[in-house]
C-alpha cells in the first residue's frame, strides 16, 4: 500500500482547497497493534514532511489517529505513537479511537486521509439469517457443507454488501471534501471461490508449517 499512500497523500497537498488551515488528519481504521500498527500513517506522515520539504515550504501541523476495536491492545499502540510524536517538523499529535468502523468515529468533514489494510473483512455480525436457521458456516460434515454452500456464501455477500456500504457512507461524511481514502482488502472473484479460498489458507497453512517446524528444532 506504500504508493497508494504516497500518491493520496501528494494529491491531498496539492490541493490548496484540501488544506485552508495547514491542518492535515490521517486516520487509519483497524490498526491491529503489532509491529505494523503505525506502518500505514509512518508512510503518510514522511511523505507529508518530504513533499513539503521538496517546496521548502513548511509542512501543516499533522494528527495522527489510530483506530481499532475497545479490546485491542491499545498499550503497545501508544507506545509506537509516541516515537512518531518526537518528529519535530510537522508538528504531530498522535491519538488513538476505540470503537467499530461500522460506525461513527470522527467529525464531519474532518479527515484528510482514510487508511485500511486488511481490516474490512471482519464483517460487524454473522449473517442473521444464517443465525436464525443456525447454519454454521463452516460445517464438519463435507458433504453438508458443500450443500450449504451457496446459501452461506450468498448470506455473507449480502452481509459485506451491507457492511461495506454503510462504511463508505460514514467515511464519506468524515471525510474533509476532496480527500483521499485508501484501503485494501483480500478478495476474489465469485467463479473461483474454492479456487482462491484453497489458495489463501494453504499460503497461511505452509507459514505456520514453517513456524511449527522452526519451534521444534529449537526443542
Amino acid at each position: 500500500m506504500k504508493p497508494l499512500v504516497e500518491v493520496a497523500i501528494v494529491d491531498v497537498c496539492r490541493n490548496t482547497r484540501t488544506l485552508p488551515c495547514r491542518k492535515m488528519v490521517i486516520a487509519d481504521l483497524g490498526c491491529s497493534s503489532g509491529p505494523n500498527a503505525v506502518a500505514l500513517v509512518s508512510i503518510a506522515l514522511e511523505t507529508t514532511r518530504n513533499h513539503f520539504l521538496q517546496l521548502q515550504h513548511p509542512p501543516p501541523e499533522v494528527s495522527l489517529l489510530l483506530n481499532d476495536l475497545p479490546y485491542n491492545d491499545f498499550n503497545v499502540v501508544v507506545k509506537s505513537l509516541v516515537v512518531l510524536r518526537q518528529i519535530n517538523e510537522p508538528i504531530v499529535v498522535a491519538g488513538v479511537v476505540p470503537g467499530s468502523f461500522y460506525e461513527r468515529l470522527f467529525p464531519s468533514g474532518s479527515v484528510h486521509l482514510f487508511c485500511s489494510s486488511n481490516s474490512l473483512h471482519w464483517l460487524s455480525k454473522a449473517p442473521e439469517d444464517l443465525r436464525i436457521k443456525q447454519i454454521p458456516a463452516y460445517d464438519i460434515d463435507e458433504n453438508v457443507r458443500h450443500e450449504r454452500l451457496p446459501v452461506v456464501a450468498g448470506a455473507y455477500t449480502r452481509q459485506f454488501r451491507k457492511d461495506f456500504t454503510l462504511f463508505l457512507k460514514l467515511r464519506g461524511k468524515e471525510l474533509v471534501p476532496d480527500s483521499r481514502m485508501v484501503v485494501s482488502l483480500a478478495g476474489r472473484r465469485s467463479d473461483e471461490l474454492v479456487t482462491e479460498i484453497t489458495h489463501v489458507w494453504g499460503t497461511t497453512a505452509q507459514i505456520l508449517g514453517v513456524m511449527a517446524s522452526e519451534v521444534n528444532a529449537r526443542l
